[in-house]
């Protein structure tokens, strides 16, 4: 992408998207507001964040659009599905809890197409981490702006204090204090998480109870995980930004709250939505262009967006044996799956305990890695345990090792739920729903290089996702949005018309004597 790059309060910045004074502004490359005449037909292949941000930057600017989804509603791995429970009662099942983040500028920026006061987030009032051991932190009272958010963790958490700071290997730490893309890959990216945290000699409990979490975040076992991402999610989240550790969610599930109301506004701006519709092919056209066979049928696009998971987009261009080229096709072909997780989902017959946290993460509980009261935040959940009496849980296991017996899992994370919260050890599971998945990307140590690019061999096109690289400071949700206006944006910079301003957190450590510091410790 050709950008300049700036902090600033131009009119050209458009609003702020947050409180951080230092966030960044990432302006696309100048061109006419929107295309007059013909416009540019683009396929947009997958409808999750990704392909819907760049549908959205594409349809707002003229271009027709056409998205296609395999599943039969939008959202991607965000998706919601209609189910009936035991008791008669309709629901909407998914897979699962997800933090909206409020250093997420551009995913929350695509959704308030849809809902411009961002009225279906409603924010929860802690991120609290326990310790089957006892420990147990909090962020409510953690200062949002660094290095005070440091320093509060600090003094407040029980298992992280002065003396544990005192016995950190300062060296070995300085990557944390100056974080950038992509020189962050460059010096550890051959390192693992675990390996990363060992070096830096972060205390045992505090690693279970604060990094840990950030990288089973990613669905991997810190062993596997590269520590440049690691230490990446550290700055989004922590000391690179002054919007805090605290997160919002949707009050309604998923279709109702966010993606049924973006289709609407894509399709107010004539996007052909064609969901329950993979895409089997992608190949050069004859006289320039690419054919798209889904269902098929063949049709003529003037550029292709890949905005698939890391699976998809694998499936995809292997069967599409002229796309691109052969090197860039076998990088794609590298491309892994962390391992799979578990979400089970529990209607119980009575309340959980009136101080139980909306969502608490966990450690050292046997896999169980989180567990949310849907009731105290969803409305649907809300709704249910009104009318019954009872509750809605919801248990994640991340990274379960391939080969685990699904059966014997799912009854242990429920066991160890009975041993977070006592008091469902005598409640009556009235439904429980169980959703096996294994399509969440890998990041594992020295894999940076085979990740895409949004820009590919073949300018017409351009990739979109969590998975692709970007040298951006974003992860996760916030990845799959930031890419998808950037796959966009290079198409629409080819044609002369002018993108999407980004925003992002800061781009470098916040403090000037820090980064001069980790300079002379690096020459």
């Amino acid at each position: 992408m050709t950008a300049r790059q700036g902090v600033g309060r131009s009119e050209r910045a458009g609003p702020r998207r947050g409180r951080d004074r230092r966030a960044r502004v990432v302006r696309p490359a100048p061109g006419r507001d929107r295309f007059g005449g013909e416009a540019p037909a683009v396929a947009v292949v997958g409808g999750g964040i990704a392909g819907l941000a760049a549908a959205t930057a594409l349809a707002e600017r003229g271009a027709g659009v056409t998205l296609y989804e395999r599943e039969r509603g939008l959202g991607g791995r965000l998706a919601g599905w209609p189910i009936t429970l035991a008791d008669g009662s309709a629901a909407t099942m998914s897979r699962g809890f997800h933090a909206f983040f409020r250093q997420y500028y551009n995913l929350r920026g695509l959704l308030r197409r849809a809902d411009p006061g961002l009225r279906t987030l409603t924010g929860l009032p802690d991120y609290p981490l326990r310790h089957s051991g006892g420990a147990y932190d909090s962020f409510a009272r953690i200062p949002r702006t660094p290095p005070w958010s440091a320093l509060g963790f600090v003094a407040l958490s029980p298992t992280f204090g002065w003396r544990d700071l005192g016995r950190m290997d300062p060296m070995a730490a300085l990557p944390l204090l100056d974080v950038r893309v992509p020189e962050v890959y460059e010096e550890l990216d051959q390192v693992s998480a675990q390996d990363f945290l060992s070096r830096i000699r972060f205390p045992e409990a505090a690693r279970h109870l604060a990094f840990e979490v950030f990288s089973r975040s990613f669905f991997s076992d810190p062993a596997e995980l590269s520590a440049a991402e690691l230490v990446l999610m550290f700055h989004i989240y922590f000391l690179g930004s002054s919007e805090g550790l605290l997160f919002d969610v949707p009050d309604a599930p998923f279709p109702t709250a966010l993606w049924e109301p973006l289709g609407s506004y894509l399709a107010g701006h004539g996007v052909e939505l064609r969901t329950g519709e993979a895409v089997e092919e992608v190949s050069p056209a004859a006289g320039g262009g690419l054919t798209v066979t889904a269902g098929g049928r063949r049709r003529r696009y003037d550029a292709v967006v890949l905005a698939l998971d890391s699976g998809g987009l694998r499936q995809v261009v292997a069967d599409s044996p002229r796309l691109c080229d052969a090197g860039w096709r076998a990088r794609i072909g590298r491309l892994r799956e962390a391992p799979p997780f578990l979400v089970s989902r529990l209607w119980l017959d009575r309340p959980m305990a009136a101080d139980r946290p909306g969502f608490l993460g966990t450690s050292g509980f046997g896999g169980l890695d989180n567990v949310s009261v849907l009731d105290r935040w969803e409305g649907e959940a809300a709704r249910w345990a009104s009318r019954t009496g009872g509750s809605v849980i919801e248990l994640h296991a991340y990274a379960v090792a391939p080969g685990t017996d699904r059966d014997r899992q799912q009854r242990l994370l429920v066991e160890q739920l009975h041993r977070v919260f006592p008091e469902t050890r005598d409640a009556r599971t009235v439904d429980a729903r169980h959703e096996w998945r294994s399509d969440c990307p890998l990041f594992p140590v020295g894999g940076y290089g085979d990740r895409p690019t949004v820009r590919t061999p073949d300018p017409d096109v351009v990739v979109a996702g969590d998975v692709v690289r970007t040298d951006l400071p974003v992860a996760l949700m916030e990845r799959a949005a930031t890419t998808g206006f950037l796959a966009a944006n290079a198409l629409l910079e080819r044609w002369g018309v002018r993108g999407q301003t980004l925003w992002t957190v800061p781009d470098r450590g916040r403090s000037a004597g820090l980064r001069a510091l980790v300079r002379l410790a690096r020459r």
